[in-house]
């Protein structure tokens, strides 16, 4: 007992309680939905004999000489910070190849290295969304957009495609979808989930009414060298005057199968790159430095490797779209590039709870449409970055699974 209790005159220590408390997250984090890919993968991971149609990555394997790049750099004690811009010797490689494929005049100061495409765009909608800016997006989408505007205050507009127009989307309906409050619209060709790849025609006429009224454009072109039947690949890069209003983003993981990698990059105004890079110093500082100079590597290297790649998955792509036409209650459609097909069920069907009994009924993991958008509830998924084995294996339980269900 302490000489203060005892002149006090108490005979027992006193008990402290303490409150319960919970913690106090931003508001901003209820605009984060549970995605529905990582709902199907966490399921999937407590069952066995699992085929994934679901997952977003490459399965073939990163092209040697962008490992050994990857480990010398190790070996040569490459492992402190770059340059917050990034490593100039990659700076200097996107530059080349970059001005090079759109013949289009570009700098060092142009460019910004990040920790993957997912920062790079994390930086460049966080930096600009606000109250009262509305974005245009399509819908379906990738996950991440809608999220991410929605989260700093701003205001999500959809823009439909449809699967009997091969999810393409209409320029006049953008233009005509543009308003007094319209401040970006984010364009992804080839598009993840669709597949979708959008012709010089569209992007060039999104461009300009953008460049007139001064709205700006986020064009996600991480899957831009997965091209299956249009060798013409429309960037935002060939196509805008200047880039005062334009950011291009993209990185190695899919072109070069380097997705765990976390290398991506902005390319835009020398103005735009200056205020990122402010930003990107207090997000994650630099990408990975080694991975860097693989990505040195990758750029100057022999780009046979893409080549092949790209024969692969298209192979794999004709394959799925013939298992889909064989499939009851599947509509199928030709995706031009990345590596998904998105199918409709019928119009009344919930993709969500026939992907669920679908996984724990045939063991094959899909991805429901209500993930990435609105209004594609009936749709699901499907990646064929997978073999065509595996593709074969999995239909093999899918199409009688499916000829058996009552819709």
């Amino acid at each position: 007992m302490t000489a203060a209790a005892r002149d006090s005159g108490q005979t027992q220590p006193r008990k402290i309680k303490y409150r319960n408390t919970k913690a106090r997250w931003h508001p901003s984090m209820q605009a984060i939905p549970v995605p529905g890919i990582r709902r199907m993968v966490n399921m999937a991971a407590t069952m066995k004999d699992v085929i994934h149609l679901s997952i977003g990555q490459p399965d073939l394997p990163t092209p040697k000489h962008i490992v050994d790049a990857y480990i010398d750099a190790l070996n040569a004690g490459q492992t402190g910070y770059t340059m917050d811009a990034g490593l100039p010797e990659l700076l200097i490689a996107l530059r080349d190849y970059y001005g090079k494929r759109y013949n289009r005049k570009l700098t060092r100061d142009n460019i910004l290295v990040t920790s993957g495409a997912t920062e790079a765009m994390y930086l460049a909608i966080s930096s600009t969304s606000a109250p009262g800016r509305q974005f245009i997006i399509t819908d379906p989408s990738f996950l991440l957009y809608a999220p991410l505007i929605r989260m700093n205050g701003g205001e999500v507009k959809y823009i439909p495609t449809r699967p009997e127009n091969n999810h393409q989307l209409d320029p006049d309906e953008v233009i005509k979808a543009m308003g007094a409050r319209t401040f970006a619209i984010i364009l992804n060709s080839p598009n993840n989930p669709t597949g979708a790849v959008y012709p010089r025609s569209t992007i060039e006429a999104i461009v300009e009414e953008c460049a007139y009224r001064g709205i700006q454009i986020y064009s996600d072109e991480v899957y831009d060298h997965l091209i299956f039947d249009d060798e013409d690949y429309a960037s935002v890069l060939s196509c805008a005057v200047d880039l005062d209003n334009v950011m291009c983003i993209s990185s190695f993981s899919k072109t070069y199968s380097m997705a765990g990698l976390r290398v991506g990059w902005v390319i835009s105004s020398q103005a735009a790159i200056k205020s990122l890079r402010r930003y990107h110093m207090f997000t994650t500082s630099v990408a990975n430095t080694p991975a860097q100079f693989a990505g040195v590597a990758a750029l100057t290297g022999d780009q046979q490797c893409v080549r092949d790649m790209v024969n692969i998955y298209r192979e794999r792509r004709d394959k799925i779209m013939e298992l889909i036409d064989r499939t009851p209650h599947l509509t199928g459609y030709k995706p031009g590039g990345a590596f998904f097909s998105f199918p409709n069920l019928p119009p009344h069907v919930d993709g969500s709870d026939l992907a669920l009994r679908m996984l724990k009924e045939t063991g094959v993991c899909v991805v429901p449409g209500d993930a990435f958008g609105e209004n594609t509830s009936n749709a699901l998924r499907l990646s064929f970055s997978t073999t065509c084995e595996k593709l074969e294996e999995a239909f093999d339980r899918i199409i009688p699974w499916m000829a058996k269900q009552q819709f």
